[in-house]
């Protein structure tokens, strides 16, 4: 490893690629959810969502999200997990192309991690302990997804803790925030964020099979095989569309005049998706091509919910 004064300097570019702002949609989505959901529920009790509260738990999840970014390359580039044969994509190797000093990077993760509980004491003195509670444990995944001796991202795991704790948690958080009220059921609400948000990172380990091998992970994947990831990952898309379908023709009935709008949309991407042979090569398009569907069945998803509050007369 290169000499400490040999590093480059932590640039705010670099920063922002340790951010990895094209993840977003994974933080940005579920505050929307839980925003509409909440629309609903305080427009039922004559109640106003506060505009101040939103901005501020987007702020709070960027800045979450953008931490897991930075705290998995740094333990990735720390491990030589990532290198320059198996990483393609510098912007997505900070660590690896552009000899950043690892200790800066960390040390800026926490700082990201830091600003966003200090902008929680704002969500806490609204609306108590409740949310601080929901985001220690995220906290808690952030460090064991990457960290420890046996990190989650070495298991068969990772879809199921990255979807639940950003889609279902943040979602959950957000929502006890906006209204006051902690409802369990936003979670069932919350179940196509917690596919798509599992959908990302089904992405990234069907996608990196050889170099997981390499690096003796356990991830689902790599247990399961190229085949079988290929056929849960088609599994899963369906999976998210037909919750959304289930969900919103149940709960949000009204609103399922939004649905064939969502379908036409998203057809084409979702066919370039289920096309994708999910490999090394291919992983830079799948990603795209996942997160086109994400901020599509995001927004479509949200719009229905608040579609449901619209009564329509002829």
């Amino acid at each position: 490893m290169a000499k400490e004064n040999a590093y480059q300097p932590l640039t705010p570019t670099f920063m922002v690629q340790l951010a990895a702002p094209h993840t977003w949609a994974a933080s940005i989505f579920p505050v929307l959810l839980a925003t509409c959901l909440a629309f609903v529920f305080n427009a039922s009790m004559g109640k106003p969502t506060s505009v101040s509260s939103v901005l501020v738990l987007l702020a709070i999840s960027v800045l979450l999200q953008s931490a897991v970014n930075t705290i998995n390359d740094y333990f990735d580039y720390v491990k030589g997990t990532d290198t320059e044969e198996n990483q393609l994509d510098p912007t997505d190797a900070v660590l690896v192309y552009n000899n950043v000093n690892p200790r800066h990077a960390l040390a800026y993760a926490i700082a990201l991690i830091v600003v966003a509980f200090a902008l929680g004491v704002y969500c806490i003195v609204i609306a108590g302990i409740a949310p601080l509670v929901i985001a220690l444990i995220g906290v808690v995944v952030i460090f064991l997804y990457s960290g420890g001796k046996l990190p989650i991202s070495y298991l068969p795991l990772g879809e199921l803790a990255s979807g639940f704790t950003m889609g279902g948690l943040i979602t959950l958080a957000s929502y006890q925030v906006l209204t006051g009220s902690l409802d369990f059921m936003v979670l069932v609400y919350s179940i196509p964020e917690i596919l798509g948000i599992g959908l990302i990172m089904l992405t990234n380990n069907g996608c990196d099979i050889e170099k997981d091998t390499e690096a003796n992970r356990k991830t689902l994947p790599v247990l399961l095989g190229h085949e079988r990831t290929v056929k849960l990952y088609h599994g899963v898309v369906y999976a998210w569309v037909l919750s959304i379908c289930i969900i919103v023709a149940v709960a949000f009935t009204p609103g399922a005049i939004v649905l064939p709008f969502m379908l036409l949309a998203a057809h084409a991407p979702g066919r370039m998706l289920l096309a994708n042979p999910l490999t090394a090569q291919s992983r830079a398009g799948a990603f795209g091509q996942c997160s086109t569907l994400n901020i599509l069945f995001g927004s479509f998803y949200s719009l229905c919910i608040l579609a449901s509050t619209v009564t329509l007369t002829f």
